[in-house]
């Protein structure tokens, strides 16, 4: 067996051992999406059901019962003609066989055997809210179940599920702690982001337009394997790196102004994500280099706290006083470093969170609490770390400061021993990036 697939076989043994006896799971595909009249996006599986198949196809469900211990994959039937319009189908047969499964049937059975299969169970568990058209079909065959074993029929089980249970819970506990599959494809798309963002510094000189930039970002992720990037670049010069999610890309950069790339690939559906800021002329200013060098200083200090055991909170509150402190010495702030941080003023500055879980999504699933109990790292998490400052023109910020924003972000991998910055490979200091630039 291919050891990709047999991956996700494991994945969907362990969601079943979870699930036990009474639980019975489904999971559908992502919807195609269309663009405009009779044009569609470019098909993106979802997320959760790629990472228990690796199926890529539209118009497919997964059905997990807990009580036989199996999955079955509902997908569409081989189709000649539609495959001469619309490329390659699986069919049921091959999916089978390819991909693993204990069965396989076409798409427009799921309903009648999820229905059937229902009996016996007392959980149903779905990603409910995830997709609310299925959520629909779903509770209506639930319903239709308990109402028929509440008549407690002759024949047939007369047990239905009592409980709608949340499977992004137990998924997103699997999610959060990356296998080794899944660090090796990290790993990938954070070497073909971090080339890409060298190639960007390479080309960027005053007088190119945002969207050339990000032309050759895109250039080298297609070159290296990843079809798509992983999410919208950024490629943000001057003012327009002072907007958090600006996507424009269409202005011309200048002269004496910083430009800020925030860009990843997705390889194999996995995201990198990596910012870097600098000067379009190659050399910075004393202002920009006074500012980007406190920025430089949270982000070495965050990567370096990162090892099991450690509190994620612990490490965000540490630079956020790293940014404080810079923008007091800067005096941008005023006051006591504690009275900036009790009040937030520095969220004028530094308004989003220092990084986010990186994988199948670019803001992956996770979450940073349990219980509100925050959760410490472990060995197999990955995590960007971003801060940033942005100051934007004002008439109490000195003009020399205006429209200067720099982020500077990685992606680690906790590790057994510590932790992994895959994302080295891009210069960040401004010695490593003015020499780049001067080559």
């Amino acid at each position: 067996m291919n050891t990709d697939i047999q991956v996700y076989r494991q994945r969907r043994q362990a969601l079943l051992q979870q699930l036990g006896a009474d639980g019975i799971a489904v999971v559908f595909a992502a919807p195609e999406q269309r663009r405009s009249n009779d044009s569609d996006f470019p098909f993106r599986q979802d997320s959760y059901l790629h990472y228990l198949t690796g199926f890529p196809e539209p118009e497919a469900v997964l059905v997990l019962n807990g009580r036989e211990q199996s999955s079955t994959l509902y997908c569409r039937n081989k189709d000649a003609l539609r495959e001469i319009w619309d490329g390659f189908r699986y069919g049921p047969e091959a999916a089978k066989e390819t991909f693993a499964m204990d069965a396989a049937a076409c798409t427009d059975q799921w309903q009648n055997e999820l229905q059937a299969a229902l009996k016996g169970h007392r959980q149903l568990w779905a990603l409910w809210g995830l997709y609310p058209e299925h959520d629909a079909t779903v509770m209506k065959l639930w319903h239709s179940v308990q109402q028929s074993a509440g008549q407690r029929a002759a024949t047939g089980s007369t047990i239905a599920p009592v409980a709608l249970m949340d499977l992004s819970r137990p998924l997103n506990k699997m999610r959060l702690i990356k296998d080794t599959h899944e660090q090796e494809l990290l790993r990938r798309a954070g070497s073909i982001s971090a080339q890409a963002h060298i190639r960007a510094m390479q080309y960027t000189r005053p007088g190119v337009f945002e969207y050339q930039v990000e032309a050759e970002i895109l250039h080298h992720f297609m070159q290296h394997g990843a079809r798509y990037p992983a999410y919208n670049s950024i490629v943000a010069a001057g003012k327009n790196a002072c907007c958090l999610h600006y996507v424009e890309n269409k202005d011309a950069v200048q002269s004496g102004e910083l430009l800020l790339i925030d860009a990843g690939a997705e390889y194999q559906l996995y995201a990198g994500d990596i910012t870097r800021t600098f000067p379009v002329n190659g050399r910075f200013s004393g202002a920009q280099q006074d500012v980007y060098e406190i920025v430089l200083a949270a982000n070495i200090e965050a990567i370096a706290a990162i090892r099991p055991g450690a509190d994620w909170q612990s490490i965000n509150r540490a630079a956020i006083r790293t940014l404080t402190q810079g923008l007091l010495d800067l005096q941008l702030l005023r006051g006591s470093l504690e009275a900036n941080i009790d009040t937030e003023a520095y969220k004028r500055f530094y308004m989003h969170g220092l990084g986010h879980w990186i994988g199948l999504d670019v803001h992956d699933v996770g979450g940073r609490f349990e219980n509100e109990t925050p959760i410490l790292l472990q060995t197999g998490m990955c995590t960007t770390v971003e801060p940033g400052l942005y100051i934007a023109a004002a008439p109490d910020i000195p003009a020399h400061f205006h429209n200067i924003g720099v982020r500077i972000e990685d992606n680690v991998l906790v590790t057994a021993d510590g932790h992994e910055n895959y994302t080295h490979e891009v210069p960040k200091t401004i010695a490593e990036i003015e020499a780049l630039m001067a080559g």
